[in-house]
């Protein structure tokens, strides 16, 4: 019988990451005394032969989706949960996961069948009063308060829901596995046996997990790659609006956003984001700028604000919301040396009014002219938006999805967008085509 050598290996406590040896500090998340020693498991060579098949010979079965009753929820997973998926949800805590999960579960009880919420973190009146605040509990839908992974996974085997949600898989712990609740280990060996229990049974399994800080999924980043779908719900707690966004899907498109809003009675959908984002808008003001973005492929019109003020210290302040710094230091640089808009010794305030954070080039174009009609005091044309990308030579530059971005402005109610040259003509709209940033700036009258 032939072998194969084993290696140690390193892995880090924090973010799972593997090293060949040990060191003080993880390479890759940065944590300080977190690696610890772990042999892999070995396996020979040798052993039960497994036959492939041809692939024209596997029957094309057509998974139907188990609809939730969330619409948007629905609308970004391509119709609902597929039977035998795992789906993951991260979020940040506070942000409705456990709101937005018991409503989906109440929806499949109420329709497909039988569900079940397994809580690991919160007790059973708890649940109950958050679903009488939701309209109240179906017969269908059955709850267990456990963290025994044992446990869960002979109570999905004995009763078969459609779907069953775990709210935390961070809470849940796996006797035979090292570590606590939380830890790397736990949640992965987690996963991989409620992955099994799903392929097994037939049951859809949303995993609910939470995220860290900087937005990144707590636990080994494995979770992602061993569950089918994965999706991202976000928002400002400090505002009504929250977005489904699916990173992953392995039975669909990954290019749908889901809006919802969050109310005293739970999650609503959203049916025209758009209006909603512009809905307290003031019209006339300076440093006000509509900018038609893209969320996946779904169109959203958005309202870029710009202050500029004097500064109260040496060193100018650069704050943004909802945007990203380094593209706002990147606009104001050019600004400076290619338009003659210079805020050098000025503070610069920049934001995405609603809670939206738009992180494409798209909207460069309107947030250089709010910072230069804040500057300046003049008003952005108010029945006019502005699309484009902004580039190191002050030149304009078109985006994708142009006609289908600019056809959501033109429902709206706006008459002009202010384009790049070889932006595509846009039915309902007149465009004003500029090739500079130094255009724009006059053309609009923010100069």
């Amino acid at each position: 019988m032939s072998s194969t050598k084993t290696k140690t290996v390193f892995r880090c406590g924090s973010c799972g990451a593997e090293s060949p040896r040990w060191l003080g500090r993880c390479a890759a998340c940065g944590e300080w005394s977190t690696l610890a020693e772990q042999l892999p498991e070995f396996r020979g060579v040798d052993g039960p032969v497994s036959d492939p098949v041809p692939l024209s010979s596997i029957p094309l079965d057509h998974i139907t989706p188990i609809p939730t009753g969330v619409g948007e929820l629905d609308r970004a997973l391509g119709g609902g949960l597929v039977p035998g998926s795992v789906t993951l949800l991260g979020g940040e805590p506070g942000i409705g996961k456990s709101t937005l999960v018991l409503q989906a579960l109440s929806g499949v009880a109420r329709g497909q069948g039988q569900a079940m919420l397994v809580s690991a973190e919160e007790s059973a009146p708890q649940v109950r009063d958050r679903a009488e605040r939701l309209g109240g509990a179906p017969s269908g839908l059955a709850l267990l308060t456990e963290t025994s992974l044992p446990a869960i996974v002979g109570a999905v085997a004995a009763h078969r829901p459609a779907v069953v949600a775990v709210d935390s898989i961070q809470s849940v712990t796996y006797p035979d596995a090292s570590g606590g609740a939380g830890s790397v280990t736990q949640v992965r060996e987690c996963a991989h046996h409620l992955v099994r229990v799903a392929k097994e049974t037939g049951t859809a399994v949303v995993l609910v997990g939470h995220v860290t800080k900087d937005g990144e999924l707590a636990g080994p980043r494995v979770l992602e790659h061993v569950v089918d779908t994965v999706v991202a719900f976000e928002g400002d707690r400090h505002h009504a609006l929250r977005l489904l966004r699916v990173r992953k899907h392995r039975f669909g498109d990954t290019d749908e956003l889901g809006v919802l809003e969050m109310r005293c009675d739970g999650l609503v959908g959203v049916p025209d984001p758009s209006g909603l984002f512009l809905a307290d808008r003031l019209p006339g003001t300076a440093g006000s700028v509509v900018a038609p973005v893209l969320e996946g492929m779904r169109p959203l019109l958005v309202e870029v604000q710009a202050l500029v003020a004097k500064a109260g210290t040496p060193v100018p302040r650069r704050s943004v919301q909802g945007l990203e710094a380094r593209r706002l230091a990147l606009l104001l640089a050019v600004l400076s040396r290619r338009a003659a808009v210079s805020v050098t010794n000025a503070d610069v305030y920049a934001s995405v009014a609603g809670g939206l954070r738009v992180a494409e080039p798209g909207v460069d174009l309107a947030l250089a002219l709010a910072i230069a009609g804040a500057k300046t005091g003049q008003a952005f044309d108010p029945e006019t938006v502005a699309l484009g990308e902004v580039g190191l030579g002050g030149e304009i530059r078109q985006v994708a999805h142009a006609p289908r971005r600019l056809a959501e402005a033109a429902r709206l109610g706006f008459r002009r967008a202010v384009v790049a040259r070889r932006t595509p003509d846009a039915s309902g709209l007149q465009l004003v085509r500029v090739g500079r940033l130094a255009e724009a700036v006059a053309v609009t009258g923010l100069g």
